[in-house]
């Protein structure tokens, strides 16, 4: 088959807007939405700038050489070393300093030159060095040693080793999926109990409910990004695998700082993959309350919590924590709420004016962020109602291009339109993946809004009086 130019633009823009409907989607719909692509699409859906960090990980894992091609040279794929790609082949190059030489080999009592690391003396020697950053554990792991993961495994189930060390093992790349899986559950026998966990730039218990016990330490969450960031796991994987379930609730309001962060689209998808977990709480204040309750001092995962909630089987819960506590802050972000800005005769103009294009596209941005800083607009209100629904989805169209792809300069704007955009497929297209292709379908020329979009794919019409 011979591909026209025209071809390569539908097939681009098709591309484009699978990649909108990928932040959105579950992980099953997601891998099916994959598989119907044709080579043409996927390759460009895999030199889209804003490729979503678990649709990454889930073209990494189908291990086409084609994918993983593209997706190293897309410069939007930020800090993110693939695997199989240059970064674990660079730190598998990494030679060990001769100054830490002369402290392992008194730490060891033997020279590390005289044969391979066993595994429990790696598994000493990490739990050593990487209380702080990666840096010392990655130069321990590129000394001669005996790759066990299920002796790091077990040692990491007796007691869980430092953030530092599990990073560094993530880093190297050279861990089945399920040790990786494993080194994220810190609910471990020998693992603090419900203490507090610090901030960098915490002087106090933040995080949690107070209670006996040494803190998590304020490089806690780094191993749970780097996961995602490596491509190693999606977001529900994530939010699946790491416990205690009150950790992965802080995972969705880290405290500002320098370092190793979520990016604002990888955030984004942490808080949907977060909803879709606490979906069965639908709109009940009290199982919302019994979250807070019990979350604390739940040792599982938050899945098994929400499972569990209102069920017999949960022992007696703590008291709730202090009010304003970051893990309070985490499920408030989380909760579905209905506030809106008061109507008004302004803000009527405002939504009336979402779907009359302005005389240039620079002009229409700046209007929409000027109501969006009057408060006259949320981004649920223009995902709602800005037309065409493709450039709603794409906040590049209503908030500007940006010069690094990592954030926007108003990220509470993005968080509440991504958010809604996560109610509204949802609830309409399900976990349907061919309702999902459907939209994905109509997606790039379709001049509607997005709840048109999707009442013509569920319904089979459409409301829009536009063709």
């Amino acid at each position: 088959m011979t591909w026209t130019a025209e071809d390569h633009r539908g097939s681009r823009r098709l591309a484009w807007c699978v990649a909108l409907l990928l932040r959105h989607a579950p992980d099953h719909v997601a891998d099916d939405l994959l598989d119907r692509l044709d080579w043409p699409t996927r390759k460009y859906l895999c030199r889209d700038e804003w490729l979503p960090a678990s649709a990454v990980t889930l073209l990494i894992r189908r291990d086409r050489e084609g994918d993983r091609h593209f997706i190293a040279r897309n410069p939007h794929v930020v800090g993110r070393p693939l695997p199989g790609l240059p970064g674990p082949a660079r730190y598998a190059r990494r030679r060990t300093p001769p100054e830490l030489l002369p402290v392992l080999r008194a730490e060891l009592g033997r020279d590390p030159a005289d044969g391979p690391l066993t595994g429990a003396e790696q598994a000493l020697l990490l739990r050593r060095h990487g209380r702080h950053r990666p840096r010392v554990p990655l130069d321990i792991l590129a000394l001669p040693h005996e790759a066990d993961p299920d002796l790091l495994r077990a040692e990491h189930a007796r007691e869980p080793l430092p953030p530092g060390a599990v990073e560094a093992l993530l880093l190297r790349g050279d861990l089945p999926l399920d040790a990786c899986r494993a080194l994220l559950d810190l609910s471990a026998p020998g693992a603090p109990g419900p203490g507090p966990v610090y901030g960098p730039a915490e002087s106090g218990p933040a995080y949690g409910a107070p209670g006996p016990g040494p803190a998590y330490g304020p490089s806690w969450y780094r191993p749970a990004v780097r996961a995602v960031r490596m491509g190693l796991l999606t977001h529900a994987e994530l939010v699946d695998a790491v416990r205690p379930a009150r950790l992965a609730l802080l995972l969705a309001d880290l405290p500002a700082g320098r370092g190793l962060r979520w990016t604002l689209p990888e955030l984004a998808g942490l808080h949907g993959a977060l909803r879709r977990a606490l979906a069965p709480l639908e709109q009940d204040p009290r199982l919302w309350a019994e979250l807070l309750r019990h979350a604390p001092a739940f040792p599982g995962s938050l899945p098994d919590l929400v499972a569990r909630l209102g069920s017999a089987s949960l022992p007696a819960p703590p008291a709730r924590p202090p009010a304003g506590s970051r893990l309070e802050r985490a499920v408030a972000r989380l909760a579905p709420t209905a506030e809106e800005p008061a109507p008004d005769v302004e803000r009527e103009l405002a939504l009336a004016s979402l779907a009359v294009p302005m005389e240039s596209v620079r002009e229409d941005i700046r209007w929409v962020r000027d109501c969006l800083d009057r408060g006259l607009l949320t981004g649920a209100d223009v995902v709602r109602h800005k037309l065409p629904a493709c450039w709603a989805l794409d906040e590049d169209h209503w908030l500007g291009d940006i010069d690094h792809p990592d954030r926007h300069d108003r990220p509470a704007a993005v968080l509440a339109a991504r958010a809604e955009a996560d109610r509204l497929l949802a609830l309409a297209l399900g976990e349907d993946p061919d309702a999902w292709w459907r939209a994905a379908r109509t997606l790039p020329d379709f001049a509607g809004t997005l709840p048109h979009l999707l009442l013509r794919v569920t319904d089979g019409g459409s409301v829009s009086e536009r063709p």
